[in-house]
Formats: structure tokens, C-alpha cells, sequence
């Protein structure tokens, strides 16, 4: 079976267009379509669709595809097997990072990153969970950073540490008064919360059922930075992450912040990648240069 054919059949299955998926693979269209009719013939089925407008699978096309996809990723661990165990530190690594983690951490932790492997090529990907660990399962990521808990099918997770949440509100709150705040003082508050999708998200509503709070419903922010531009404006008290208010972050005017009484609400941070991968003696020495100093993630 054409190798060549499968990377092709599963970029049109991606795109259900015959000159995207061309283009994508850099051939010309009709070279995509002849090897595309040959894999038909090869296999005996019909793959595809072909609609003056649309492209369309066919049901066992839908799952040749989906089939095609684990091939080409275990291709891929073939190739990388052979390409780092020369030297894993030298080469680049594909690592997915959440948009509620990324700009905070990565500050932190990069330059010790360049400092231990200075030879190392990192590659991040800035995505929600849910497209990270899809990522992850095609080989298209080495590893990702992600808060737990998440499904641990196939997957080696290293945890890197524990970070706090904190409240933010106008500076006007009448909780601004309190040092800290105990959950119970939540009850009855309007909590500001991300839009569907972020992990960040679902931390914040199982702190709101806790507390008795509940979340504004006619509005979802879309950034850490929106929520936080939405305190400032009066506009309701929100959760946030610890690194979050941590330099190099500049502060904003009209925010008060206060720690949670101990136990506070917190997010696990852990590294997570295949247990297949053959660079798993590289990653858990990776996920060593992850790990915070504990005074970074002490609350303001």
C-alpha cells in the first residue's frame, strides 16, 4: 500500500477538498486524485464522494481514515525513533500548551529550558485541552501541558505542580476588607467565567458549587486578559490562577487580589505524552526543567 497515498487520502479527508489537499501536500491535483484511485482500486471500496461541489466519505472511507491517521503517526514514531535516539536534546520537540497556562508559565520556565538544552528546538502549540490531547493522540505533539484531570488512556503524566487560585475583584468589593477569603464568603457572588472549552472554566464552576456561587450568563470572556479587563471595569469578581498575577504580568489598576483559606481551590499542572513515545526518557528529563520554584506559585 502507497505510503504516499495514505498521507494524501487522510489530507482530504481533513480538508473534503481535492485542491486544498493538493496544495497541502504540494502536488498537483490531479497527482492527489490519481493516487487517491489508486488506493480505491487497490482496496476495492469506494473512499470518496465525489459531488460537483462537495466532497463527501463514504462510511468505510470515514473509517480507513481514521485508520490511515494511526498508521501515519506510527510511521512517524518510526522515523522519530531512529532520527533521537541519536540524541534527543539536540533535536526539536512538539510540546501543546493551554492559552490559560501558556503566557504565564512560559516565562518561567524557558530559559531554563534553553539553559539545560541549549541545542534543543521547542515547538509550542497553543490550544484548548481538547484539541492538545487529539493532537497528541495523532503524533502531531510530543507532549503536552495540561491540568488534570484528563483522560489517562495510552498516556504516561508526569505531574509538575499544584497552582492556587485567587480571587479578583474591583478594588470597591466589600470583600476587599477580608485578608483572605474562605469560600463560604463566594455565596450568592456573580463569578465572570471563560467561555466553553477552557479547562480553566470547569475549575472555576466546581469552585462556584462549592461555594455557592454561580456564573453571569450573559457574558463569557474568551481571554484570561477579557476577564481581568472586566474586574478592573467593576463588572464582577473572578477566579485566577496564582502565575496569572505574577511578574512579569503587569498589574492592572481598580483589582484587588486575595488568597483563598487553606485548602485553597487550586489547578494540577503535569506534563503528558504517549506511553509509546520514544522520547520518554527525554520527557520526564524535560518535565524536571518544568517544575516551579515553590515560591512562585505562593499566593499574593
Amino acid at each position: 500500500m502507497n505510503f504516499r497515498a495514505l498521507q494524501y487520502f487522510v489530507k482530504l479527508a481533513e480538508l473534503k477538498h481535492f485542491s486544498k489537499a493538493a496544495n497541502a501536500c504540494y502536488v498537483s491535483q490531479p497527482t492527489l486524485s490519481t493516487q487517491i484511485r489508486k488506493l480505491e482500486e487497490e482496496l476495492g471500496v469506494s473512499l470518496v464522494e465525489r459531488a460537483p461541489r462537495q466532497v463527501m466519505l463514504t462510511p468505510v472511507g470515514e473509517d480507513i481514515a481514521h485508520r490511515a491517521r494511526h498508521v501515519l503517526r506510527d510511521i512517524e514514531h518510526i522515523k522519530d525513533a531512529a532520527r533521537r535516539s541519536r540524541n534527543p536534546e539536540t533535536g526539536s520537540i512538539k510540546l501543546g500548551i493551554f492559552p490559560t497556562l501558556a503566557p504565564y508559565l512560559l516565562p518561567h520556565v524557558i530559559p531554563v529550558i534553553c539553559k539545560r538544552f541549549p541545542e534543543l528546538r521547542l515547538q509550542l502549540a497553543e490550544e484548548k485541552t481538547e484539541d492538545i490531547l487529539n493532537m497528541l493522540d495523532q503524533g502531531r505533539l510530543d507532549a503536552g501541558l495540561l491540568a488534570l484531570p484528563v483522560d489517562e488512556y495510552g498516556m504516561n503524566i508526569e505531574i509538575l505542580f499544584e497552582e492556587p487560585f485567587v480571587t479578583a475583584m474591583p478594588a470597591s468589593h466589600p470583600l476587599t476588607d477580608k485578608q483572605t477569603i474562605c469560600l463560604e464568603d463566594l455565596e450568592g457572588e456573580e463569578l465572570l467565567l471563560l467561555e466553553e472549552g477552557h479547562c480553566l472554566r470547569e475549575h472555576a464552576l466546581a469552585v462556584c458549587a462549592l461555594a455557592g456561587a454561580h456564573e453571569r450568563v450573559d457574558f463569557h470572556a474568551t481571554s484570561m486578559e477579557t476577564l481581568r479587563q472586566m474586574v478592573a471595569a467593576n463588572a464582577g469578581v473572578t477566579l485566577m490562577p496564582v502565575l496569572s498575577v505574577k511578574p512579569p504580568i503587569p498589574s492592572i489598576d481598580n483589582i484587588a487580589l486575595r488568597p483563598f483559606d487553606p485548602p485553597s481551590p487550586s489547578r494540577t499542572i503535569a506534563l503528558v505524552w504517549r506511553n509509546s513515545s520514544p522520547l520518554d526518557g527525554f520527557l520526564r528529563k524535560l518535565a524536571d526543567s518544568l517544575k516551579l520554584d515553590p515560591a512562585l506559585l505562593c499566593e499574593p
